[in-house]
């Protein structure tokens, strides 16, 4: 008998969701084989059988949290006669279930998940064990953890400090919120996937965690519009790969971070850790929401290399084949919202980067040229930035920077 566990995928992540089962109960599985697709907050694992038989258990089912290490399912020698179903199984053999999903745990180790007063806690394995000593049920603990874990901090604090109360009816003379009924046919209810949740966990905390300022300027396509216009042909002849505009602007982009350097640094505590290396994060849109995989040295790069790069990166993303090492690290972000219509925004920044390009739609605009009115192809664009380590003066000269060198095109050539 083989058990089929979820495997570690990554230091930063202790569990995941079962997305998908390949196989049923009964079915036969050959070594090596893909059986299930695990989801985590970072990318899609297909968890293969180590041994040869028959699946006779399945021990969690599709949208069921898992944690690293833990049984979901059971292969045994035979040749296909359909066991008993999963659920017949003695509760014993039950994998246990973790709270909701939400980002990747920090702790050392996976929460523990302990069965108190018939609901299922998820608590660390140092909380359960003081909760024991003490005596206290863990159902009874109110965790200050927003994912509902209960730490050893939380139960220190149970009966010293005043319980956070339970969710009341708003005020008298407070605003009434309409909530139609979800079998009323009025609402549509989604559970958020486990992407889609670590995605705005992690939005928030850089929205609140930083001193984030938006600066914007203006950029004049002409001459860039022109030259690719002007080599497009010759480019894909010799790369086989059409001349896009993200080149550019990741070129553009690295030249920038060389003449200020603080925009490509990133604070840990009270530390600036300015960054020799420039690793630019490329967001592309999937169905299930945006990633960042990264273009490694993009500084020793050319442009044929990075278009590249970014197409290959941009593929996998949208077949989600994204490894771990593909979206690891990245010391600053471009986006462009311009693929899909935006005329402006305000970019939010990526994990602890210090900066974030935007870039939006090109839209003919009137401008003055040498004293005259003349309708130029213009690009708006946005820098996100951390007001703790960069200044106003150095946000603004990096975006005129990009602008220059952008409506300049040739220019680029020398920075590369």
């Amino acid at each position: 008998m083989a058990e089929i566990k979820v495997p570690e995928l990554a230091e930063s992540i202790t569990e995941g969701t079962i997305a998908q089962w390949v196989k049923k109960v009964g079915d036969r599985v050959e070594k090596g084989e893909f059986i299930v697709e695990l989801e985590t907050d970072k990318v899609n694992a297909e968890i293969i059988s180590e041994e040869a038989g028959v699946l006779t258990q399945i021990l969690a089912e599709e949208g069921d949290t898992v944690l690293v290490g833990q049984v979901i399912a059971v292969v045994e020698a035979g040749e296909g006669a359909a066991p008993a179903p999963a659920q017949e199984a003695a509760p014993a053999q039950e994998a246990p279930k973790a709270a909701p999903p939400a980002a990747a745990a920090t702790t050392p180790a996976p929460a523990a998940v302990e069965e108190t007063s018939g609901e299922r806690v998820v608590a660390s394995p140092a909380a359960r064990k003081l909760a024991r000593e003490k005596g206290i049920d863990l159902a009874a603990i109110s965790p200050v953890d927003p994912q509902g874990r209960v730490r050893v901090q939380d139960v220190a604090a149970h009966g010293t400090a005043p319980a956070a109360p339970a969710a009341a009816p708003a005020a008298t003379g407070g605003p009434l919120v309409f909530a139609p009924a979800a079998d009323s046919g009025r609402v549509t209810i989604e559970k958020m996937s486990r992407r889609r949740q670590t995605i705005a966990k992690r939005l928030l905390e850089v929205k609140q965690s930083t001193a984030m300022l938006t600066t914007f300027n203006e950029i004049d396509m002409t001459n860039i519009m022109a030259l690719r216009k002007r080599k497009q042909d010759e480019f894909v002849k010799a790369n086989d790969i059409k001349l896009g505009f993200m080149s550019f602007f990741t070129k553009a982009v690295v030249a920038a971070l060389k003449k200020y350097p603080y925009v490509n640094a990133q604070i840990a505590g009270d530390e600036i850790h300015l960054n020799n290396f420039f690793d630019i994060g490329i967001a592309v849109s999937t169905e299930e929401g945006l990633v960042v995989p990264v273009v490694r040295d993009a500084n020793s790069k050319n442009f044929a290399e990075i278009e590249k790069n970014i197409a290959e990166l941009a593929g996998k993303a949208r077949d989600k084949k994204l490894g771990l090492n593909d979206m690891a690290g990245g010391s600053f972000t471009i986006t462009n919202g311009g693929v899909f219509g935006s005329l402006m925004s305000t970019p939010i920044m990526n994990g602890t980067q210090a900066g974030i390009l935007g870039m939006h739609s090109i839209v003919n605009r009137p401008v003055a040229v040498n004293g005259e009115v003349q309708i130029r192809p213009m690009m708006y664009v946005a820098l996100s930035y951390d007001h703790r380590i960069i200044d106003g003066k150095d946000s603004v000269g990096f975006l005129k920077t990009v602008k220059e060198l952008i409506e300049n095109p040739e220019d680029l050539l020398l920075n590369s």
